[in-house]
């Protein structure tokens, strides 16, 4: 298995230690689920990179590398939405969550008829706005703890606290997903035609 494909797998991985980390209570832990998304974050943009630079590119990690960014992301969402500090809707995380499997369907739709979709520049731009989203509530809840303590600040400023900078933040990555959503359904009709 390529270093990209195993990017991807670690990203499953730290998916896991992420959530771990936003349900148990520990010294840091805030802190912890913060770096660790972070570093999550950081293999999905590493992994695309390496494949293209190298040409690496597989149907494994065609596949997997958006799953595992949807997974990474419905994590990020679920975890924010049941953080009582976070002003995250439900509906909002409901909306971005049903782009996601809808996508992911697409996807399988196309597997069966032995096509492989790889992911859109718009799909990328929506990714890019989920995780700075995810990253700005995460970094302000671990705000309250000594690693991230000196970003404090941030936060209680009023245009960039999380009543303001975090809801505009909120807004640009729903309508960005629901956006590259319908393109990437319009642009692949063609796979739904007889439905």
């Amino acid at each position: 298995m390529n270093l990209p494909n195993q990017l991807t797998l670690l990203r499953f991985i730290l998916t896991f230690v992420f959530v771990a980390a936003m349900s148990v209570e520990f010294p840091q832990s805030r802190s912890v689920a913060a770096i660790v998304f972070i570093i999550a974050a950081i293999t999905d943009f590493l992994d695309g990179y390496l494949a293209r630079k190298h040409n690496l590119i597989t149907n494994f990690g065609k596949l997997m590398d958006p799953l595992a960014d949807k997974v990474l992301m419905a994590a990020g969402f679920v975890m924010l939405m049941a953080t009582p500090e976070v002003p995250l809707p439900a509906w909002m995380v409901i909306v971005i969550l049903t782009r996601e499997f809808l996508v992911t369907g697409l996807r399988l739709v196309a597997s069966a008829e032995g096509v492989v979709l790889a992911a859109e520049s718009l799909g990328k731009h929506k990714t890019i706005w989920q995780i700075v989203m995810i990253i700005y509530f995460l970094v302000a809840l671990a705000s309250s703890e000594a690693t991230f303590s000196w970003m404090r600040w941030l936060f209680a400023w009023k245009p960039t606290s999380p009543e303001i900078a975090g809801v505009i933040l909120m807004w640009i990555a729903l309508l960005l997903t629901v956006i590259s959503g319908l393109s990437y359904a319009w642009k692949n009709r063609k796979l739904l035609a007889d439905c």
